[in-house]
């Protein structure tokens, strides 16, 4: 990574991260063009895991390649340049927090593992429950088992990034804490509450 003092190595904030991260995108190979896919996933057992069909152009790109890479993106608040007192384009940004996962990719054919993997997607998109556990013993689910693939790509590369100003003078920070607290947001409060726990570590 180019700008070091962006990067965080620490496993237990890169899960948090995808936890909060609604998707992802999956990055492909087609020959030697990259094909990108938004999804759905959840972070399960060192993988990013994620279901689909058993058929379409992602299935029959990662049958001739297993490699793959996969990246999430939390926003947080954009920062106009004003908040820097200048009347520069320059300062303009927005702050984020990126993950991003390699490995290779392999199919879950045991139905207790695919079941394990889906339960823990549900878990993260429905955390308050208000659904049967998935089981392939459950008539509800035997014909949606069969029917769809689940896929993990094991991660053997992990890089976390948060672009939260670290950059900046102390003052220059402070600045921009002040006028994101007076803007007010509940963006602006999660990236306020971000950028401290960045200064933390």
């Amino acid at each position: 990574m180019r700008r070091a003092e962006f990067e965080i190595k620490d496993k237990a904030a890169l899960e948090g991260l995808l936890s909060e991260c609604e998707y992802g995108t999956l990055a492909l190979l087609d020959g030697d063009a990259p094909y990108c896919i938004p999804l759905n996933f959840v972070w399960f057992e060192d993988s990013i895991c994620f279901h689909g069909s058993h058929e379409g152009r992602k299935v029959q790109l990662i049958a001739k390649n297993q490699k793959a890479s996969f990246s999430a993106v939390k926003p947080y608040s954009l920062i106009p340049s004003y908040f820097s007192g200048t009347i520069s384009a320059c300062p303009a940004t927005h702050y984020f927090a990126s993950a991003y996962i390699e490995g290779e990719i392999s199919k879950i054919e045991n139905d207790a593992e695919k079941c394990a993997v889906l339960n823990a997607l549900m878990q993260k998109l429905q955390p308050e429950g208000g659904y049967e556990t998935i089981e392939a013993t459950n008539p509800i689910y035997t014909k949606m088992i069969s029917q769809t693939a689940v896929f993990r790509l094991k991660a053997a590369k992990t890089s976390l990034k948060p672009k939260l100003g670290q950059n900046l003078t102390p003052q220059n920070m402070q600045n921009i804490i002040e006028q994101l607290a007076n803007r007010g947001s509940q963006t602006d409060t999660e990236t306020i509450e971000a950028i401290k726990r960045i200064g933390q570590k």
